[in-house]
């Protein structure tokens, strides 16, 4: 029996194009009996570098499932300008990532979002794994920067929790990455991760905050009942 303020949340990662009508139908089944849906990344099915050559379907599938928020994996991630824009054209739902920008230092994308749920103000910061960083030689060629997911995500949460009574990070930077995130950022109340294909199958927690995986290519999705006011996180990994 979930407790009153109990938020249920669907979780995916690194699904690497695998969302497609079939496996979008088993979400949905699911997502009807959750709160918040997150998504850590690599959904498209192009590579890193790639370029499609017309929209994935995926953006278009997680908009039906109404997908409350998710972070950019590397295969998302394109250095040059135009091939960005290919690679996230029908993007219908928010993206946050706290760690991208432009060469002028612009956000590509907002670093956070808060999203009102059953009454809780749940903030949502997102981050993924440097791809080009100004200390690399192809930064000069390269249309946007990233800085590290770590203390990105730390500075983001500084300034929101005043502003939230849960705050969460959807992270594509794997499960070391995320342990050291939740060792130095104490504010979050879990980590919804990807990029390792680590299955877990039960939260883990580290320090006071909870870390979720759920491996990659569909094999699984996260379903989870986070209690605001115990601090607990009950749930696991679901075949699909």
């Amino acid at each position: 029996m979930l407790t009153f303020l109990a938020l249920r949340i669907l979780h995916t990662n690194d699904l690497h194009g695998n969302l497609d009508e079939t496996l979008a139908g088993r979400l949905a089944a699911l997502r009807e009996e959750s709160d918040l849906y997150f998504d850590s990344g690599d959904v498209v099915k192009a590579g890193n570098l790639a370029v499609p050559l017309r929209p994935d379907p995926c953006w278009g599938l997680l908009a039906k499932l109404r997908c409350s928020a998710s972070t950019l994996g590397n295969r998302e991630s394109q250095p040059l300008a135009p091939a960005f824009r290919k690679k996230i054209a029908g993007l219908a739902h928010p993206v946050v990532c706290a760690n991208l920008t432009d060469k002028e230092g612009r956000a590509v994308f907002p670093s956070s979002i808060v999203l009102e749920v059953s009454g809780l103000r749940v903030g949502v910061i997102g981050a993924m794994v440097a791809m080009v960083t100004d200390k690399m030689a192809s930064a000069s060629l390269s249309h946007f920067l990233w800085t590290p997911p770590i203390p990105a995500v730390v500075a983001a949460a500084h300034g929101l929790r005043p502003q939230c009574d849960v705050l969460f990070a959807i992270t594509h930077i794997g499960i070391a990455q995320d342990r050291k995130l939740a060792e130095a950022c104490p504010h979050l109340d879990a980590i919804f991760g990807g990029h390792s294909h680590t299955v877990l199958s039960e939260p883990e927690r580290v320090g006071g905050v909870w870390i979720c995986q759920g491996g990659s290519h569909g094999r699984f999705a996260g379903r989870y009942e986070f209690d605001e006011a115990a601090g607990t996180m009950r749930g696991g990994l679901q075949p699909l």
